[in-house]
């Protein structure tokens, strides 16, 4: 026998009387054997009680046993015929031969147990050696051990910190075998966030499930590295898929392309192509005639668009695609990451918290920098810390940036360098489509520019079109821009942050500047000297000077020098009145005075001198287009709130854009506006004295945002609807039941209370109406009239339940109703929506229904949305008090004689949920009916008892159908005189329950939805379910193991005291079409019916609510760490739903 432990093999343990406790605890410390039954196996009689042991342990553990035939046939082990029946006869003679009564009832009890473990083990689907080569027999053993034990051969395995939920993706998709063809995954992301690391993991864990298997590193280095490195690595993966017995000579890269394609279409592969960085490695390794179905593929790029790009998408049936974008660890994680490196620990030593903080912020989740700091950190003094973060934004060669730079070097164009350049001295945070705006008036191609940056990981886009970028990767395009003078910043290209400040103050600018920006309030004041203002004419110099950003900044001085090619001018808190007349702007496309004294615009009215002086300059050589002010497209006066007026629109003529947001003090805009046929957005947002719109607005047919949140305009006579062009529409805040007009953005009916859409767009894609006291009858019978809407805002409105009109969108995708106090019922959405935000700490949803045809939905939800006392997640959870549960119902479940739960009550509280006191409720998910209770009274139908957390037993033979398990657990105090003590405010944690088949290979490990007890009502708590099964998921002979896995805290020290199991079965009499359980049995995610998205490994689900609220983890944190590892981080308030279908 040999007997496999936790990772590893068993030390050997050597005979002897006095060894058998240290072999019977390595055996129940193990989780599998393998018993070799040999010839001469059952002449031992420690092989024999052995064996009892492990069947045991089978029952009660879900112990894994592998019995392995030697040169014996399975029957004669079962029968115990030939050398099994001598040895038993020779025992049966040592029994008959004993004198002694008491040894020889022993010696009968044994033989008794032994002659049944023997013919238990025989029906034991094994392995038989008969015939066959040893090697290769063993060698199919350790693969089925792996395989089932799910761990690789490849141990001990690295640890991945912050890696739970990735490796949990890719392992579901290596299992999946639903794919006909081949699935092909792209792990996405910058140098050095763990891309490499995590395929290795992955590869080392699975490899060994395929029929070949091959993992090549660093490709990209390998082929640029000399002239036959893609010969090399073709050579590695055609040994590794096809293990040629001689070694193969080809120097071409074709001939090994083709002979690497035979091999691949006729064996089940999983590769590892790591770091692939052009389309004709790609194509060189994979080829283009397909694999045979089953096989995986595993690629780390730089590249978002590389893979889709290579010529098995060109082939009839294409792969099965997905990406894995890797973004960084979070803060927990990151220090957890740097301590285990830097201490040793996970957390940092005393002294050290903020010194470890600020290296965590500074290197935002990236791994590689974490890891290489706290290297380079350990058992450094607290000071030596202090100084570093400095020290590396200094240094250009440091091994983070060496890793990053290979990144930035891999873009193909000077074009997309010379842009991300730019971005990252400049543009970071500012919004994508304005950055597109003035880069492209400055001969810079932005349109591919950015996607190539983005697919390149090197820049993100955040959620309100801001541009992003890891602040790694934005310190390393600023290390390229101070290369180009390391000790004269006045030679650099751009200029950013202090360096700005003390070029301008020294009046050293050169005409090699073309961007600067300077921030006051983000600079160090202790690092400033002597006075803070500044002169116009430090920037007289800087003659190429396009882009210039001057935020708070005190300067004084004559504007006639300033740089003219300025395409966008940023000069946040202007002080002064007016826009200066002598200030060049025939170039600007930009300007941004937000927050800034102007009291208006009318710079042509009060220079007219200046103003005819300067046209009569350009009259004859210049076209209308290039009048002053003539190029503008965006004009932002953002939070003036001096300002009372805007003329003068039609000296804008390419005005795109209009931000008057937060300009309080705006009395009017002028109907010249309808000069700027241009205008695509206006953002009036928060103009609260604005009492009307121009009339002409109406007239502008390419606008396509209008922003008028917070704004009343009681007096405005426009009709919003001739704006056909219109795709977004804000009205937040605007009063609409409040108003008394007919003729506003959106319509009052005094009568009805009800608002009219008849004024809006129909191509209205995005309509917000926010905070506007909106009942749910103030909403008109459809939406008809909005056929193009895909994105719908309603949030902090009294509605009750889903507006009917909603529901008639054909195209509505985002739907977001979040602090809508009053929502109880939500019902039936658009079966189109993919987004839906419920969110609401003081909203108590009672139920809650999606139509099966639904896409999977992503689903934001409070963590105290559904109420305990009854509500329903139709197909998730439904909630009612058991007082209520019709008894025809609690007649099929089995549930007789409850009437001692009459009048008590407990107090729970859920994830989603506020804790409560109620009477007692029943609870339905998964296709489990459960209920808590205090005391430890277990029904008189619970039959089969067994003191302790776990019970086993195999179910009776009946001549009708199992049609439901009952199962009872009771928790209690280890002091038979002393309840269970729950401190004020503890809660006390549920536990799971784990039932197994053992001959089915079935495992459901089921975490309740109430997580936790505030109350129990009394000394003991007693957990009763109903188990429903009705697709031979339990039949009669099945070997059944049920275990309660708890892992109590601090208070009170429960134990579970007692379990007990009761069988429901069809007694014959149940009509199916008057089924009373058949609305139970409808529910898609409930045993019997799709548990796909539960399944972690063949035949084992966890039965958990996240996983369908939550689909996108495949690792659910239970409270016990000895179930699943520690599992997915939680947020707080968010989780998704999966519709079901």
């Amino acid at each position: 026998m040999v007997v496999l432990s936790e990772l590893s093999v068993s030390e050997e343990i050597e005979t002897g009387e006095d060894l058998k406790p240290e072999l019977e605890s390595a055996i129940k410390a193990s989780r599998a054997s393998i018993i070799v039954l040999s010839k001469n196996y059952a002449t031992s009689t420690w092989c024999l009680d052995e064996l009892v042991l492990i069947l045991e342990q089978r029952m009660t553990s879900n112990h894994i046993v592998i019995p392995i035939f030697y040169h014996v046939e399975p029957t004669h082990v079962r029968k115990q015929e030939g050398s099994f029946g001598d040895a038993m006869a020779k025992h049966r003679q040592k029994m008959e031969a004993e004198s002694n009564l008491n040894k020889r009832n022993q010696w009968a009890e044994k033989i008794e147990l032994w002659n049944k473990a023997l013919r238990e083990v025989a029906d034991l689907k094994g392995k038989d050696a008969n015939g066959r080569l040893e090697v290769e027999f063993i060698n199919e053993i350790v693969k089925d051990i792996f395989r089932r034990l799910h761990i690789s051969s490849r141990f001990p395995l690295p640890q991945l910190i912050g890696m739970e939920v990735s490796i949990s993706f890719l392992t579901s998709w290596l299992k999946d075998a639903s794919s006909p063809t081949t699935d092909i995954v792209t792990i996405l992301g910058i140098g050095g966030i763990g891309k490499t690391s995590l395929a290795k993991y992955v590869y080392a864990l699975h490899s060994h499930e395929f029929d070949r298997s091959s993992c090549i590193i660093d490709i990209s280095r390998r082929c640029d590295k000399k002239y036959n490195g893609m010969i090399d690595v073709q050579k590695q993966l055609y040994a590794d898929i096809s293990k040629p017995s001689s070694v193969v000579q080809v120097h071409d890269v074709s001939i090994y392309t083709s002979m690497i394609e035979k091999v691949l279409a006729n064996k089940k592969v999983f590769l590892v192509l790591d770091d692939i960085g052009s389309l004709d490695q790609l194509d060189a390794l994979v080829g283009s005639k397909g694999f045979r179905p089953g096989s995986k593929i595993l690629i780390t790029t730089k590249d978002a668009w590389l893979t889709q790009s290579c010529s098995l998408f060109k082939m009839k049936i294409k792969p099965k695609y997905a990406e894995h974008k890797l973004e960084g660890l979070s803060t927990t994680e990151s220090q957890k990451l740097l301590c285990f490196h830097a201490f040793m620990c996970n957390n940092p030593k005393p002294g050290y918290e903020e010194v470890s903080e600020n290296l965590v912020n500074y290197c935002e989740g990236h791994p590689m920098a974490l890891e290489i700091l706290g290297r380079s950190l350990h058992n450094r003094e607290v000071t030596y810390w202090e100084g570093y973060i400095d020290k590396l934004k200094k240094e250009n060669d440091s091994p983070i940036n060496n890793v990053l730079r290979m990144s930035i070097d891999s873009l193909a164009s000077e074009s997309d360098k010379n842009l991300f350049k730019y971005i990252a001295c400049i543009f970071i945070g500012m919004d994508r489509d304005v950055t597109r705006t003035i880069l492209e008036a400055c001969d810079i191609e932005t349109k591919t520019g950015i996607t190539n940056l983005i697919d390149k990981c090197l820049l993100s886009v955040g959620d309100t079109n801001e541009l992003m970028m890891h602040q790694l990767v934005q310190e390393m395009g600023r290390f390229l821009v101070r290369e180009e003078s390391l000790y004269k910043p006045w030679e650099r290209s751009r200029l950013w942050g202090h360096e700005s400040f003390r070029v301008l103050k020294q009046e050293k600018g050169t005409e090699n500047v073309l961007g600067l920006t300077l921030d006051m309030r983000m600079l160090e004041k202790e690092k400033l000297h002597g006075s803070l203002e500044l002169k116009t004419d430090s920037l007289s110099k800087m003659d190429r000077l396009m882009l210039l950003q001057l935020n708070y900044v005190q300067i004084s001085g004559s504007y006639k020098k300033f740089p003219e090619e300025l395409r966008w001018l940023c000069m946040h808190g202007f002080p002064l009145k007016y826009i200066p007349s002598d200030l060049s702007m025939e170039n600007l496309v930009a300007l941004d005075m937000s927050y800034s004294n102007i009291e208006s615009l009318e710079i042509f009215h009060s220079y007219p001198q200046r103003l005819h002086k300067r046209l009569k300059q350009m009259i004859g050589s210049c076209s209308k287009d290039k009048r002053l002010l003539g190029s503008l497209k965006i004009l932002n006066l953002s939070f003036c709130e001096q300002i009372r007026s805007l003329r003068g629109f039609d000296h804008l003529p390419k005005l795109e854009r209009l931000i008057l947001k937060g300009c309080i003090g705006l009395l009017e805009v002028c109907e010249s506006i309808q000069q700027c046929l241009e205008l695509a957005l206006i953002d009036l947002s928060y103009c609260k004295k604005l009492k009307k719109l121009p009339k002409s607005l109406g007239k502008l047919k390419k606008v396509k945002t209008l922003l008028l949140n917070g704004c009343h305009l009681g007096e405005s006579q426009i009709r919003i609807r001739d704006m056909d062009s219109s795709e977004m529409l804000k009205a937040n805040n605007i009063g609409i039941n409040t108003i008394s007009s007919s003729s506003t953005v959106v319509e009052v009916m005094p009568s009805y209370s009800k608002f009219s859409v008849i004024s809006l767009p129909r191509s209205l894609v995005s309509l917000s109406l926010e905070n506007n006291n909106l009942s749910s009858e103030s909403f008109p019978m459809d939406f008809s009239c909005l056929p193009m809407l895909k994105e719908l805002t309603l949030d902090k409105n009294p509605i009750v339940s889903l507006p009917s009109c909603v529901r008639t969108l054909p195209r509505l995708e985002i739907l977001s109703m979040s602090d809508c106090k009053m929502l109880t019922t939500f019902e039936h959405p658009p079966h189109t929506l993919t987004h839906l935000n419920l969110h609401s700490n003081k909203c108590f949803l009672r139920k809650v229904v999606f139509d099966p045809q639904m896409s999977p939905l992503k689903l934001a939800l409070g963590r105290r949305i559904l109420v305990h006392s009854s509500s329903e997640f139709e197909g998730v959870i439904k909630i009612q008090p058991i007082a209520g549960v019709e008894e025809k119902v609690l007649h099929r479940l089995g549930w007789t004689k409850l009437d001692f739960l009459n009048g008590r009550h407990v107090t729970t509280s859920s994830t989603y949920g506020e804790s409560e006191e109620s009477e007692i409720q029943m609870y339905y998910e998964f296709g489990i009916f459960s209920t808590i209770y205090g005391g430890e009274e277990m029904p008189n139908w619970i039959i089969d008892r067994s003191m302790g957390p776990s019970i086993s037993f195999t179910i009776s033979s009946s001549t009708n159908k199992l049609t439901g398990l009952n199962f009872c657990c009771v928790l209690a105090s280890p002091f038979p005189d002393e309840g269970i003590e729950l401190v004020d405010d503890v809660l006390l944690d549920l536990p799971v329950i784990k039932i197994c088949n053992i001959t089915k290979n079935l495992t459901w490990i089921y975490q309740h939805y109430v997580d936790s007890v505030l109350d129990i009502g009394g000394k003991c708590l007693t957990l009763l379910s109903h188990w429903m099964f009705g697709m031979n998921e339990m039949e009669c002979g099945d070997h059944v193991t049920i275990m309660v896995m708890w892992e109590p805290d601090d208070i009170g020290d429960a134990v579970i005291k007692e379990c007990g199991v009761g069988f429901v079965y069809d007694d014959g009499n149940m009509d199916e079409k008057q089924d009373v359980l058949g609305y139970y049995k409808s529910w898609n995610h409930i045993i019997g019916r799709d548990l796909t998205g539960f399944q972690t490994t063949t035949g084992e689900y966890i039965l958990n609510k996240d996983r369908i609220l939550w689909p996108a983890l495949d690792i659910v944190r239970l409270n016990y760490y000895y179930l699943c590892g520690e599992g997915a981080h939680f947020i707080d308030n968010d989780f998704y739903f999966k519709a079901l279908s």
